[in-house]
């Protein structure tokens, strides 16, 4: 009997244990608690402290074992609210050169009124959690720190070194970035031989079923251009035809008008070949028609309704912001508007301005490069060296999931690695719905299962990589 009664004590004391972590392991409680702090120390630019998130994290890593030699807070003295964090983690082999984990931990701008909830509070509701950040990118962040963590408490040796990134300024152009700072001033602390970013992961079918796992190899270049025209204006009661607004808008609608010519490169004819079959029907088919034959504009025509397919299959360029005007009652003396182009690989931003003059054909509207000297995009090799592992792990961590090379149409940080010549790739692990789950938008969440279940990949991702 009391062999019964302290089995049942034991019982009751574990279920409640479980009750209060919401039945999660032990190790899935601590990093629940990690990933919290993240999400919860903002990081935007107007009201956030990158720098702050990255001491709190080393402050983890410390206590977890990891010697403060190890670990370099950085900062500069024009942004000191932009830091980040590097960890060096040893490994045991003196001929294999390191893996980098990179991450940022800015976060887009959220209106807390404009959200359902505080976006800077994590909420779990209905299988998802909600904060800004919480997928983009801090998700990836906390799986990262965490894995370190991991690894200091068990001991465990890798033969490479892992070196972990955590950087700021991702999401803001034009910005501080750490990652462009690293690599211009501290290249021999983020040297690898290559590195693991954000920019691949799943897809499921918004119902709970996984469909996809991608990995990143490559991405467009980002760029923005300011177009500009002046006029000398006068009063509004004896318009002219020769009007700024006018002249902007007949640009703007070049622009729209205006359709890159298809590129194909490695990963993207990968991509098109080997995601056909998820495709039912007409796409599916149009898919790997285009894929074995880039000249089939039918074929072509058909995959570029697909809005993600179309902008991986050549350089876009999209008027994002018009501003003009000086007053209600006169012509307007000045008017400017943003064209925002994610470049494909290989192509120059100064190619692309070539491109926008020729399409507006006006030479009275200017066109400057907001941030001049941006690295070119560039496609790393697909490495059966590192795809590999990763397809490995999947199959294990998710069986009957597809794992897929893909071409990102956005641009991560990975771009300043690349070009100091570390190739960088987007990881599968971590997944999102149809609609994007509110990233850059509102009401930014992540699948809980697609969290914990991609920690749990990410984890034995590193491991292979580094072992």
């Amino acid at each position: 009997m009391k062999k019964l009664a302290g089995a049942a004590l034991i019982a009751a004391i574990a279920g409640a244990a479980m009750a209060q972590t919401g039945g999660l392991r032990p190790d899935q409680a601590e990093f629940r608690g990690l990933y919290k702090e993240l999400v919860e120390t903002n990081t935007t630019l107007s009201a956030g402290s990158c720098t702050l998130a990255a001491e709190r994290m080393a402050a983890r890593l410390t206590a977890a074992g990891i010697p403060a030699s190890q670990i370099t807070l950085f900062s500069v003295p024009e942004h000191p609210k932009d830091g980040g964090l590097v960890v060096i983690y040893p490994g045991t082999s003196k001929t294999l050169k390191p893996i980098l984990m990179l991450a940022h931990i800015d976060v887009v701008e959220a209106n807390r009124t404009d959200w359902v909830r505080d976006p800077f509070t994590l909420i779990e509701e209905n299988g998802y959690f909600y904060a800004r950040g919480s997928y983009d990118d801090k998700a990836q962040a906390a799986i990262y720190t965490d894995t370190l963590i991991r690894f200091a408490k068990t001991g465990y040796k890798p033969k490479r070194t892992v070196k972990l990134a955590l950087t700021c300024g991702e999401e803001t152009g034009g910005a501080f970035n750490g990652a462009e700072w690293l690599a211009a001033n501290r290249r021999d602390l983020i040297d690898a031989e290559f590195a693991i970013n954000e920019g691949g992961g799943g897809r499921s079918d918004g119902n709970g079923k996984l469909l996809v796992q991608t990995v990143q190899v490559g991405e467009k270049a980002y760029q923005d251009y300011t177009l500009t025209v002046t006029n000398p204006g006068g009063h509004s009661s004896a318009p002219i035809r020769d009007n700024a607004i006018y002249a902007m808008s007949d640009a703007v609608l070049k622009v729209r008008d205006y359709t890159f010519p298809l590129q194909f490169n490695a990963t993207t004819r990968t991509f098109f070949t080997k995601a056909a079959p998820l495709y039912p029907g007409e796409q599916g088919r149009a898919m790997a028609a285009l894929a074995a034959n880039p000249g089939d504009s039918a074929a072509e025509a058909i995959v570029s309704r697909d809005k993600s397919m179309n902008s991986m299959l050549r350089t876009s360029c999209v008027a994002t912001m018009v501003d003009g005007g000086h007053a209600r009652n006169a012509l307007p003396q000045k008017v400017t508007a943003n064209i925002n182009c994610r470049i494909f690989p290989g192509r120059t931003s100064d190619e692309t301005q070539a491109v926008l003059e020729k399409v507006i054909g006006n030479p009275a509207i200017t066109i400057e490069q907001t941030v001049r000297g941006r690295p070119i995009a560039k496609q790393p090799p697909l490495d059966p060296k590192i795809i590999g592992p990763m397809e490995r792990v999947a199959a294990k961590h998710f069986p009957g999931v597809p794992v897929i090379p893909a071409m990102s149409t956005g641009a991560t940080d990975g771009l300043y690695l690349s070009a100091v010549g570390i190739p960088v790739y987007g990881i599968p692990g971590l997944w999102r719905d149809p609609d994007g789950n509110g990233t850059h938008g509102l009401n930014e969440r992540i699948g809980v299962r697609s969290l914990y279940d991609g920690r749990d990949y990410i984890f034995d991702l590193i491991k292979s990589l580094a072992g």
